[in-house]
């Protein structure tokens, strides 16, 4: 389908206020991103891509399209200087500028042609066709190993937040037991020490 160099200029400019977010969570949905991105400016559209290659647990990724470009702008700064979390989880996200190759809706460029051909095996572009193939598995089993490292490591790291966090509430709840039975004030007295009312 052919467009006008009008209507690709429009999608460009979309292109541009648009930020690709990756390292969510699966429990992120729509209204979350929106309501941790409000802070920003107005949230125009969330687009998920779906992960067609590896387990559904992984981390997963979205584009953004936020009002202005000013705002993508602004959003990519502030994650870039400090973690920013969302849903919870161990891991911060991570925000760039969208690239035109993200969008699966993105009309063709106009005056672009695309010509394709088999390719004999006698043919010398052949070899290097497979060594390309087989590169990429490689880098995809490498990839795959590497983020199955990542998830190991974050769950590590979840179970020691959430025993952290256990442990100080018990802590809290000792503190706050010893304030309200009265033990304070016996320790006060004996040691000759005012509680303040604070």
């Amino acid at each position: 389908m052919a467009v006008s160099a009008e209507e690709y200029a429009k999608f460009e400019e979309r292109v541009k206020r648009t930020i690709y977010m990756d390292n969510l969570s699966f429990e992120v949905t729509e209204n979350v991103l929106k309501h941790a991105l409000d802070q920003f400016g107005n949230v125009v559209n969330v687009q998920f891509i779906p992960n067609y290659i590896n387990a559904q647990s992984l981390p997963r990724a979205a584009l953004v399209e936020m009002e202005t470009r000013a705002q993508a702008t602004a959003i990519i700064a502030e994650m870039n200087n400090s973690p920013f979390m969302i849903g919870g989880m161990p891991r911060p996200a991570r925000a760039s500028y969208a690239a035109v190759e993200m969008f699966d809706d993105r009309p063709r460029k106009p005056g672009r042609r695309i010509t394709y051909q088999w390719l004999d095996p006698k043919d010398p572009d052949f070899e290097v066709a497979t060594k390309i193939k087989h590169l990429t598995r490689k880098h995809a089993a490498e990839a795959d190993f590497l983020l199955n490292r990542q998830l190991e490591e974050e769950e590590k790291l979840a179970n020691h937040q959430a025993e952290t966090l256990k442990a100080n509430y018990k802590k809290y709840q000792l503190i706050d037991g010893v304030l309200t039975d009265g033990t304070a004030n016996k320790l006060a007295k004996n040691y000759n020490m005012h509680l303040s009312d604070a």
